[in-house]
């Protein structure tokens, strides 16, 4: 009886969420942990089966500095951002779509989707320009320094023909997080923002991250404040009252720019809870924190 009436509650959201795209962002504990990835792609699977059009945009920051530590060579950071030359690009590209894309892919035909995997390259998906020098601050000296970040890019404009395409044809997207400029450089992109402003170009319903916290939390060290729901209004004041902070503060702001360019609601959730895609998108409660205008 229990399942039945877990059925009953999910059929409304099914009837809502009919024919509608999803665009999911697969990172923390989903991408590290294998077992977690592949009941991940499973719940996406099902997206699909019950009508929906789920696609994904995939991280892979972790593996990356894994790969770049096997090889002899040390990740850096500025401000969050890894710097990236033509070598860190190489082991870049190599991670994230000739591994973790095709890993992701794997795991979603072997459950039974029609998972594709892509690059914000092929046909041109992701127009990238390269960023700008960032300014820091030297903690030592307290001297100001200007810092060149090499291949990391800002999106431009996205090109949706490829992804409406595959959704419109039942395939899964799987999208690795890289652009192309003018000159036709490969630019290490921001996951988050890839799968925010592809979300809002192809006018999806909902745009999910998944995250290795329970959402925004009032008090960081406390589950039990998890915000449930907020606006984009209120989403801004607890920016300002410093309520979302550090790591927080960029996804929120994709949230923010998704929802104001057209998508519906977002969802920053908590990967390591099994099937939180299901509990987000099928229940009254939910499991994270909606954002919505």
């Amino acid at each position: 009886m229990e399942t039945v009436n877990i059925l009953i509650e999910a059929l409304p959201y099914i009837k809502k969420f009919h024919k509608k795209k999803i665009m999911i962002k697969y990172g923390g504990h989903a991408m590290i942990d294998s077992e977690a990835m592949s009941s991940t792609a499973r719940d996406t699977v099902l997206l699909k089966y019950v009508g929906m059009k789920p696609m994904v945009v995939h991280g892979g920051g972790p593996e990356i500095s894994r790969s770049m530590n096997k090889l002899g060579k040390e990740p850096k950071f500025i401000g969050g951002l890894r710097i990236t030359d033509q070598e860190t690009m190489n082991i870049v590209k190599m991670v994230l779509v000739g591994k973790i894309n095709t890993d992701i892919v794997s795991q979603v035909c072997l459950h039974g989707g029609k998972g594709v995997g892509i690059s914000g390259k092929d046909n041109h998906l992701i127009k990238a320009r390269k960023r700008a020098p960032q300014i820091i601050v030297d903690n030592t000296t307290g001297e100001e320094k200007t810092i060149d970040l090499g291949l990391v890019g800002e999106i431009e404009n996205v090109n949706p023909e490829i992804v409406e395409m595959l959704t419109s044809n039942e395939y899964i997207p799987i999208i690795s997080p890289i652009g192309v400029d003018d000159s036709s450089n490969t630019l290490n992109l921001n996951a988050d923002t890839v799968a925010g402003d592809i979300a809002a170009e192809v006018d999806a319903e909902k745009l999910i991250i998944l995250t290795d916290v329970p959402g925004i939390l009032e008090d960081p060290k406390d589950p039990e404040t998890l915000i449930k729901k907020v606006n984009i209004d209120e989403i801004k004041e607890l920016i300002e009252k410093g309520i979302v902070t550090n790591g927080m503060i960029p996804k929120v702001e994709t949230c923010i720019n998704a929802i104001e360019n057209g998508v519906k609601s977002t969802h920053i959730i908590d990967g390591r809870v099994k099937h939180s895609v299901l509990l987000e998108i099928f229940t009254k409660k939910g499991i994270g924190t909606m954002i919505t205008r």
